[in-house]
């Protein structure tokens, strides 16, 4: 579903890749976002508007399992 929701938004979007990573609280999903730096740049938007948007999107869809979703934006 985020892979679905960022890739629009870039412009390079054969690079982006989301990738689901181990966390040590069993109730949280860790979410790290790869794409080039100016892509990443874009995703993040100006102090952090785009980034926390997709954020709270993301914590919407997670409420049905009941986990918090944590959202890293990592460039290439």
């Amino acid at each position: 579903m985020l892979l679905d929701l960022v890739t629009p938004m870039v412009d390079d979007q054969a690079s982006v890749s989301v990738k689901l990573m181990d966390s040590l609280d069993e109730n949280e999903i860790l979410l790290y976002v790869y794409a080039n730096s100016e892509d990443v740049a874009r995703l993040i938007g100006r102090h952090g508007c785009m980034a926390s948007s997709i954020r709270q999107m993301m914590s919407i869809a997670s409420r049905q399992e009941e986990k918090k979703v944590t959202i890293k934006f990592e460039a290439y």
